[in-house]
């Protein structure tokens, strides 16, 4: 428990250090000093009782078991009482005990005399009155006892034993369960990951015996006798003589099969097939032509009958006699061989009965088997290396797409889109000043839809009411907007002179925001000759960066801007609001203190104007993208020292360009987040020209990872969000054509 309340203690110093609680932290740490408990320390009470016996100091000794009674002892059942009053007399007989062996006659008197009053009617002291007047009390049988060296020891020891059983039955509360907690947690998830590994190694066992099994029912498939040797019993005379005579018929085509070949091969009328198809031998050919031409077959055989009874017209009682002697010549053959074919099935083993199955099996139904056959001969030698592919990005990808789903109520380009801080609602901004408030759990739904008169150039959700958006416009107000009673709360002006709301960011407290004011910029941002010949930083104009009371709707502060004013094109507050980036239009990334509302540091960042900044996840660096494409990533602890560098392309970093027909062509300059991280600042979140591209920050590496490609966009992706805050990363990308794409992301943990 002593373990738990110093750790506990300094877990609080470290809160209220963060917090900036300096005055709480003084006085927990006078406290703390002057702690009669002693963070529950048994050793340090037993010291600090012995210190008051070897000191003499009756009256502090007296107090402080009268505290220890009062904020322990009191606690404890009645069947302790008898326990703590035996403590009790044996400290001041171990007080008594010291004073005589000290020759402080006097201490021991003094004693007496004040504790009188309670001790004269307890038995136990009864005979203790007399001990200053003895000689030598130590040689006295009554007190030899308490002068020894082992009834101190046992005394100490005791003492000590009940304050360590007291402290570790006593009800403490959950802020010191913490540790046991934590290795409570610590030893389920370990029980969880072994049962983990369980699991899986008994689904590949059970996988591999499901294969085993399988296995062996296609070998016992693959072994199993003719379907006419298995019913044989049921086979009749008629049965056996078809089954005898499509086998005397197979052997007599296998010797004209080269004959057949050639003369279909050589008929007009007949299709033209290759002698062999497939590689067969002349035998199956003879053998597949059969089995497919068997109607016709019979046609020709009957047509052959009618033209040889036509020929034998003229003796047709001697043709009738050849014909009785023909069919009892024929019906005694059928006989024999009915018995020899017997005698053959019998006696032949498996293995015989295994290729006549075969034999029959092609003769039937020769070219869907081998058709069926190639194709399982391609599907299985394509399999295996489709398989490894799939493992091999399953491997590499950090990220499962789970799914991605569109939003399509915009019809023009997209400026801002933003997840709130519950993950649940998303607030999208298109370049007509059409303002939608829609949900996507557990269907996508519009719940809020607005139209501007004015142009609404910056967006922004409020902290605290997540129902609450701040909206920037283009003639110099900034408006309240609640997205459930879908009505402005109230609209302030900014400035005249700087009309153009360039960006807006809310505290993580909710108490306060901060806002971009610029004026007019002398070049549109939607010209695109401009762009053309290379004209860079078109937004260098004087601005203003405020700070506003998010209740009183009221300025609190205009922020300086060194080294002259100019306009803010992007913000971001750090977890707790302390810190504030900008990125500006000269370039130059600047960093505020909030607690003293000044800017601790500033330096050039990038060539041309600075697009979008973002803390990084452990809040010691920040990021920027600017208009020279470069992605940096900036040390706050040293002005201007740089982390890493990496190159993006232009569809990254804009200006964002949709072509048309006819030479037309749609010209967009960055305004909404242009990249995003996830919940471990490990990846980051671009636009591109046909969706989203996630890559893997790396310090390392010169050039960013490419881990996923999110897609599903026909024009250039303007900005991006990355929602953490449910289980499933939500990532949201939204382009040019007014399509909004949710793709719904499950990180696979390695």
């Amino acid at each position: 428990m002593a373990a738990a309340a110093e750790r506990t203690d300094e877990l609080v110093r470290e809160y209220l250090l963060f917090r900036g609680f300096t005055a709480a932290l003084k006085q927990l740490d006078a406290e703390i000093k002057a702690d009669r408990e002693k963070g529950f320390r048994v050793d340090k009470i037993v010291d600090q009782l012995q210190q008051f016996v070897q000191s003499y100091d009756l009256a502090a000794l007296r107090d402080y078991w009268s505290y220890l009674d009062r904020r322990l002892f009191s606690r404890l059942e009645d069947v302790y009482r008898p326990t703590v009053n035996k403590l009790k007399t044996s400290l001041f007989r171990y007080y008594l005990v010291h004073t005589v062996q000290t020759g402080r006659n006097d201490k021991a008197q003094e004693f007496f005399l004040k504790q009188a009053s309670e001790l004269q009617n307890q038995a136990e002291w009864k005979d203790w009155f007399v001990l200053p007047f003895l000689p030598a009390p130590d040689c006295n049988p009554t007190f030899a006892t308490y002068f020894s060296r082992q009834w101190a020891d046992t005394f100490i020891v005791s003492l000590h034993n009940f304050l360590s059983v007291l402290f570790q039955c006593m009800h403490i509360p959950v802020i010191l369960n913490f540790e046991a907690e934590c290795l409570r947690s610590s030893l389920i998830q370990e029980e969880n990951e072994s049962l983990r590994h369980k699991l899986f190694a008994l689904q590949a066992e059970s996988s591999r015996m499901k294969k085993e099994e399988l296995e062996v029912e296609q070998a016992v498939a693959h072994h199993k006798l003719p379907a006419y040797v298995a019913n044989m019993d049921r086979l009749g005379d008629s049965e056996l003589d078809m089954t005898c005579s499509q086998r005397s018929t197979a052997h007599s085509l296998q010797s004209r099969g080269g004959f057949l070949s050639s003369f279909l091969s050589q008929s007009k009328k007949g299709p033209s097939r290759p002698a062999h198809p497939s590689g067969a031998s002349p035998t199956q050919t003879g053998s597949m032509l059969l089995g497919k031409k068997e109607p016709t077959n019979h046609q020709s055989a009957k047509g052959k009958e009618g033209a040889a009874s036509c020929k034998d017209g003229k003796s047709h009682f001697s043709g009738l006699v050849a014909g009785e002697s023909s069919s009892l010549q024929q019906r005694q053959k059928r006989l024999q061989e009915h018995g020899k074919e017997r005698k053959e099935l019998l006696s032949k083993g498996t293995f015989q009965g295994q290729s006549a199955e075969k034999k029959t099996d092609i003769t039937a139904e020769p070219e869907p088997c081998s058709e069926l056959h190639a194709e399982q001969t391609e599907i299985s030698t394509k399999m295996p290396a489709s398989s490894a592919e799939a493992v091999g990005v399953r491997q590499e990808q950090p990220f499962i797409v789970l799914s991605q789903e569109e939003y399509g109520e915009h019809h023009s380009s997209i400026m801002y889109c933003r997840v709130d801080c519950s993950g649940r609602r998303v607030a999208s901004l298109d370049v007509d000043g059409v303002i939608k408030v829609w949900s996507f759990n557990p269907i996508m739904q519009t719940k809020a839809s607005s139209i501007s008169k004015s142009p609404l150039l910056s967006l922004e959700w409020a902290t605290k009411r997540d129902r609450l958006l701040l909206l920037g416009s283009g003639v110099g107000t900034v408006r309240l907007y609640d997205t459930e009673a879908k009505k402005n709360l109230c609209e302030i002006s900014i400035d005249e002179d700087m009309p153009r709301i360039l960006s807006l960011a809310c505290s993580p407290s909710g108490a306060s925001f901060v806002c971009s004011a610029a004026a007019q910029s002398p070049i549109s941002h939607m010209d695109f000759s401009a762009v053309s010949s290379g004209g860079k930083s078109m937004n260098q104009v004087p601005g203003k960066l405020l700070l506003w009371d998010t209740k009183t709707m009221k300025q609190q502060l205009q922020f300086s801007l060194e080294p002259e004013p100019i306009a803010i094109n992007c913000t971001a507050f750090n977890h707790n609001g302390n810190l504030l980036v900008t990125g500006a239009a000269d370039g130059i990334v600047r960093l505020f203190d909030m607690q003293q509302h000044e800017c601790a540091m500033s330096w050039k960042a990038h060539d041309g104007e600075v697009y979008s900044v973002e803390f990084s996840y452990d809040e010691n660096t920040v990021y920027s993208i600017g208009e020279d494409g470069k992605f940096i990533q900036w040390n706050i602890h040293r002005s201007g020292l740089k982390v890493s560098e990496y190159d993006l392309p232009s569809e990254a970093t804009g200006p964002f360009v949709l072509s048309g027909y006819s030479g037309y062509k749609q010209v967009q300059f960055p305004r909404g987040r242009l990249f995003a991280f996830d919940s471990e600042g490990n990846y980051m979140l671009t636009c591109s020209s046909a969706g989203g591209v996630i890559f893997k920050l790396n310090g390392e590496e010169k050039v960013l990872e490419s881990c996923l490609s999110l897609g599903g966009h026909r024009a250039p992706v303007v900005t991006v969000d990355w929602s953490t805050a449910m289980d499933c990363g939500t990532c949201l990308t939204a382009s040019m054509d007014g399509k909004i794409k949710l793709t719904t992301l499950l990180a696979q943990k390695s």
